[in-house]
């Protein structure tokens, strides 16, 4: 509890510090286009939340080499997004980084996917020498997922809360010290979440996570999740993961998949999130970000329900298929619901 409590007050305290600094050297978001809110935003989310994190898992950790490994990762992806929030830095040259940062996890820590699980019903499938690439792959998708993802205040945030809340269960409960890495993040987050959300203080200054603490988030995740399915002992299957990040993930691969559609880049923004749909049906940013966070939290208790009943992994994968079929179709029509929705709110209206 020690550990949780001083996590969260470093974090607090760090965006009372740098908040000063980060005016001076313009490390801020201004509003534009895709972008509405008032005034110059500081981006120290993501250094409050590692700066929480990372101070706690010194003092209270094991300092083994992966968490050696993991904190240098962790900090350079930190670095990289916080050039990213400044300078706004090719695609290309972020997912440099992001590779070579994956391949050294798996070559100097051995922590990589290797075994995908019993996906088929015939036995575990094993990567072997492709293992590596598997884990550069996914690596990258998940932080990506998450720096996508952040779009309205508190929802990388809260979603990512959730994700580290159902992991840090599942090591817990296999008793894998991992577990406290994911509670110290998730104290940082609570941080965070106050001067983001301005709650319960309304009179706090509004900071954003920005690409450095999405980037670090996703990556955070990401490890634990490796952590959790890729030992010997492992907490929970491999499929699992794919509910504990479902709504992040899933709005990557249909957003990406519509940009493509278009004739896009795959990686240009707009403003065609599941977060702005909500804002153009006529909810607000709390109650988008309510339901958002409601269905997350859904979707990855019905994986960790049928994980802790031995539910068959192939029958794991076909269900999430078929909730991301239903969820892509949904957004493919969602015109068609958005004017639906408008025209019953007229119709209570009148």
């Amino acid at each position: 509890m020690s550990a949780i409590i001083f996590s969260f007050c470093i974090s607090f305290i760090s965006i009372l510090l740098m908040k000063p600094f980060a005016f001076r050297i313009g490390l801020v978001d201004e509003p534009n286009y895709r972008k509405n809110h008032n005034g110059s935003i500081p981006l120290i989310g993501g250094l409050s939340v590692f700066s929480g994190a990372a101070f706690s898992s010194v003092l209270f950790l094991d300092l083994n080499l992966q968490l050696q490994f993991f904190l240098f990762a962790a900090f350079a992806l930190l670095v990289l997004g916080a050039f990213d929030d400044k300078y706004d830095l090719s695609v290309k040259s972020r997912i440099a980084v992001q590779v070579l940062l994956s391949f050294l996890m798996a070559y100097f820590t051995g922590l990589s996917i290797s075994d995908l699980g019993n996906l088929g019903g015939a036995g575990d499938i094993k990567l072997g020498g492709f293992s590596i690439v598997f884990t550069c792959i996914a690596v990258i998708a998940a932080i990506n997922a998450f720096n996508m993802i952040d779009g309205i205040d508190g929802l990388v945030g809260t979603l990512s809360f959730i994700s580290f809340g159902f992991i840090s269960w599942f090591l817990f409960s296999e008793q894998n010290s991992w577990y406290l890495l994911a509670l110290l993040f998730m104290a940082s987050l609570s941080a965070f979440l106050v001067f983001n959300l301005r709650w319960p203080f309304k009179g706090v200054n509004k900071i954003f996570m920005g690409d450095a603490g999405s980037m670090l988030i996703g990556f955070s995740v990401v490890w634990l999740l490796i952590v959790g399915t890729q030992v010997e002992n492992k907490a929970f299957n491999p499929v699992t993961c794919l509910y504990f990040i479902a709504i992040p993930l899933m709005d990557m691969a249909a957003i990406m998949y519509r940009r493509i559609k278009k004739g896009k880049s795959p990686f240009k923004p707009d403003r065609e999130h599941l977060h702005h749909i909500f804002e153009r049906a006529g909810y607000s940013r709390k109650q988008s970000l309510f339901y958002i966070a409601l269905v997350a939290t859904c979707i990855a208790s019905a994986g960790a329900s049928m994980e802790a009943l031995g539910a068959p992994e192939w029958f794991m994968l076909l269900v999430f298929l078929t909730i991301f079929v239903i969820y892509n179709n949904l957004l493919m029509h969602i015109w068609r619901i958005v004017a639906w929705i408008r025209k019953k709110k007229n119709a209570q209206i009148i």
